[in-house]
């Protein structure tokens, strides 16, 4: 009897627990926007500082609702690359030009 309570009491657990965990994870990836610069061309449209050995860069560009987590598409030679914004402050005049930190990640 203790054996089926037992494994009753970790069914519960698991399903009141960790599923609902997992499940606000998933969640949360999705909140987090990529935008895409590809496109565009360093130096005219947006200007791209590197740092930290090509590991980090700051950026500083036009447009709207980038967020912190967000990530961004660059491309240079041909090759884009994907960013991971840290952080990010938006100019007060034009209002859609921001100013982030941005973190080199792998492109999944």
């Amino acid at each position: 009897m203790s054996l089926i309570k037992t494994g009753i009491n970790f069914t519960f657990i698991l399903f009141s627990v960790f599923l609902p965990l997992r499940s606000f994870g998933k969640e949360l990836k999705l909140n987090h926007k990529v935008h895409d610069y590809s496109q565009l061309v360093a130096g005219k449209d947006y200007i791209l500082e590197i740092i930290d050995e090509g590991m980090k860069a700051y950026m500083t560009a036009t447009g709207k609702d980038i967020k912190p987590e967000d990530y961004i598409i660059l491309q240079s030679n041909s090759q884009n690359y994907r960013y991971k914004v840290e952080s990010i402050d938006y100019y007060t005049d034009p209002s859609d030009m921001w100013m982030a930190l941005l973190k080199k990640v792998r492109f999944d």
